[in-house]
C-alpha cells in the first residue's frame, strides 16, 4: 500500500505476523487484557502484525525504515524482501536504512547468512540504542533472559559497521526527522516524514496490540526495557496525536497500518485512513 506525503511516497511493507499471548501483557491484569482483546479483535490472544516502510521520491535513493524479521522469525514472517520486489526495488538500490530500534523483528532482515542484505545501504541507529545493545561490556553484563537480544543486535549490524551512522536527533535524511520515543528500548525512536504541507509520523512500537493498548494505554509488553518510561511515552504520544490529528503509521498496526487517533472514553481509538489509491 502506498501513500503520497507531498512529493514523497511511503509504501507499507508487510513482513507478516506472529501469534502472541496475553502473557506478554504488563501493567494491567490478564483478565482486563483478555476482555479488551476479545472485544476489540474477537480473538482470545493477540496476533501481532509487523511492517516496515519504504520512502521514495524523485532524485533520491530509496530509504527503508526497519527491515523486518528476516529469517529469524516464524514462517509467517520475513516478507519484506518479497514486498520490495513487488514494488520494483532491488536491495542494492536502498541508500539508507533508518533503524527504529535494535529488536530482532526490526533488524533481523539486515543480514542473510551473516552477509549484508542491502549491500550499498548506510544504516542509521540512535546513539542511545547503540550504547545499550552493542558494546562488549553490555553483552558481558546482559541478564541471561535478554542475552539473545544483545547477541542478535550485534549480529544484525556487524556487516554494516563501516557504514553505520549514529544519530541523536534532528533531520537524518532530507525530509525525515527523528522523533525520540524512549522506553520500549533506550534509543527507541520514530521518524516524521515531511514534504510540503504533508507529514506522517512512523511511530514504530508505541502500540504492539491495538485491541488492548488503544483502549488501555497502561498496558505494556514484557519486552519493554523500561516499562514505566514506555507507558509514559505511549500516553504522551497518543494524547498529542489525538489533539493535532496527525497521520501515523506503526510497525505493529494492522496492515495497511496508517491512520489517525481519536479519544474514546478514557482511552483512544485508531481510525485507519481510507486507502483509495496512493494518497493520504
Amino acid at each position: 500500500m502506498r501513500w503520497n506525503v507531498g512529493d514523497l511516497t511511503v509504501t507499507v511493507l508487510n513482513d507478516g505476523w506472529f501469534q502472541a499471548s496475553l502473557d506478554l501483557v504488563t501493567g494491567v491484569s490478564r483478565a482486563e487484557a483478555g476482555a479488551l482483546q476479545r472485544a476489540g479483535a474477537r480473538t482470545e490472544a493477540p496476533r501481532i502484525t509487523l511492517n516496515a516502510f519504504l520512502i521514495t521520491g524523485a532524485g533520491r535513493r530509496p530509504v527503508l525504515i526497519d527491515t523486518g524479521y528476516g529469517r529469524l522469525g516464524p514462517e509467517t514472517m520475513g516478507r519484506v524482501p518479497a514486498a520490495l520486489a513487488a514494488v520494483g526495488i532491488l536491495p542494492e538500490e536502498i541508500g539508507t536504512i533508518l533503524v527504529t530500534h535494535l529488536h530482532p523483528d526490526h533488524v533481523g532482515g539486515l543480514t542473510v547468512d551473516g552477509v549484508a542484505a542491502y549491500p550499498n545501504a548506510e544504516v542509521v541507529v540512535h546513539a542511545d540504542e547503540a550504547a545499550h545493545w552493542l558494546p562488549d561490556a553490555a553483552l558481558a553484563q546482559a541478564p541471561d533472559a535478554a542475552r539473545a537480544y544483545f547477541e542478535g543486535a550485534r549480529r544484525a549490524v556487524a556487516p554494516y559497521r563501516e557504514r553505520m551512522r549514529l544519530q541523536s536527533g534532528g533531520e537524518v535524511v532530507p525530509g525525515i526527522t527523528v522523533v525520540p520515543l524512549p522506553g520500549h528500548t533506550p534509543g527507541h525512536c520514530g521518524f516524521r516524514i515531511v514534504s510540503g504541507d504533508k507529514s506522517l509520523l512512523m511511530w514504530t512500537d508505541i502500540v504492539h496490540m491495538p485491541a488492548i493498548q488503544f483502549k488501555q494505554p497502561e498496558a505494556g509488553v514484557a519486552f519493554d526495557v523500561d516499562g514505566e518510561r514506555a507507558r509514559a511515552t505511549r500516553k504522551r504520544i497518543l494524547d498529542e496525536i489525538a489533539d493535532d490529528g496527525s497521520v501515523v503509521a506503526g510497525s505493529h498496526l494492522e496492515f495497511p497500518a496508517v491512520g489517525t487517533v481519536t479519544r474514546d472514553g478514557a482511552g483512544y481509538r485508531f481510525v485507519p485512513v481510507l486507502w483509495v489509491g496512493s494518497e493520504t
